[in-house]
Formats: structure tokens, sequence, C-alpha cells
């Protein structure tokens, strides 16, 4: 199962908590994407027991790159938006990019995860930001590694489990409609 997490603060940090993959001690804005392969033993398809293998495709936000969102956006089950709620036009640009990672690729909004990230020290409350319709009626979580990492990983386990949980059903509708 693929995914995207896409745009601004502390992205590839969260990704490379998330996914268990090395600390980066120096600050490189992703140039493209980055792809982490990863297997949570907390989701399991079917039952069967064993861990869930997954792709993590940590995109660059940057605006240079557009005309690659596409070839990465192909056959993804879910997008992780991550920003800085302390930035206003952070609040704007989230708009675009769900209309590009989630709209126009005909994804249910249950497959989309937004991600309030709170830098280390930046004393940042947890207050919902004002996020403007359909934003507004997305799954919004806030993510603060150094004071509850946990947290946010035990979401991300749930997030996780709702794309599995998703792609499943659609097979299964698949599959019966071939059959019937």
């Amino acid at each position: 199962t693929s995914w995207f997490l896409v745009r601004f603060s502390g992205k590839t940090v969260l990704a490379n908590f998330l996914t268990e993959s090395s600390d980066i001690t120096e600050y490189h804005p992703t140039q493209g994407v980055r792809i982490l392969e990863f297997e949570n033993p907390h989701v399991t398809s079917n039952n069967k027991g064993t861990g869930c293998e997954f792709e993590l495709w940590d995109c660059g936000g940057d605006p240079k790159f557009e005309s690659c969102w596409p070839a990465l956006m192909k056959d993804s089950h879910g997008v992780v938006i991550v920003f800085n709620a302390d930035i206003p036009s952070h609040l704007t640009e989230i708009e675009m990019w769900y209309s590009c990672f989630v709209q126009q690729q005909f994804l249910q909004d249950t497959q989309c995860l937004l991600i309030a990230h709170h830098k280390p020290g930046s004393g940042s409350d947890k207050g919902n930001p004002t996020l403007s319709p359909p934003l507004n009626k997305l799954k919004l979580v806030h993510s603060n590694l150094e004071d509850d990492p946990e947290e946010m990983r035990m979401e991300f386990i749930k997030y996780l489990r709702s794309i599995i949980n998703s792609v499943s059903e659609s097979r299964d509708r698949e599959e019966m409609s071939i059959i019937t």
C-alpha cells in the first residue's frame, strides 16, 4: 500500500519517526520525493497476523516539483498533509494540496489525514485551526514529537488501519462485481 506525506514543517522528521527510520540531524528540503518502505506489526490485513508493508512517499512541497506530482500520486491509497498551524499561509495552501492530492485523485476524505505539526519548543497550543470546508470535515491530529510522540504514533496506526480497511473493502467490491 502506498500513500503520500505532503508539505510543510517537520514533515521529514515526522516521516522518519512514524516509519522508525533513521534520524535526520540536518534539515534539507525534500527534493522531489523520498520513498520510505516499512512494515507495521500493529496493522494487519485480513487477520493474518503479519504486519502490513507500506510505502510512504515523502513528497517535496516546492512548486518547482509540481510537474512530477501526477506520477507520484498514481495508485496512492492515502494522503497525509502535514502543516504548521502557526503559519497562516499554510492554512490556505493545504486547500490546494487537498484539491490536488485528494479530490483530483478521487480519494475519499477518510483516506486523508491532516497533521498540525508543532516543532519542539514552539510553545504552540493544540487548539484546532480554523479550516474551511471541506477541510474541516477531515481527521485532524496534532503532533509534537517532544511532548507526546506516542499519541502521534497511535493516531498514525489508526490511520493506517483505516487505509487497509478501505483498500480491502474496495477489492472485495471489485471481486464481487466480477463474480456477479
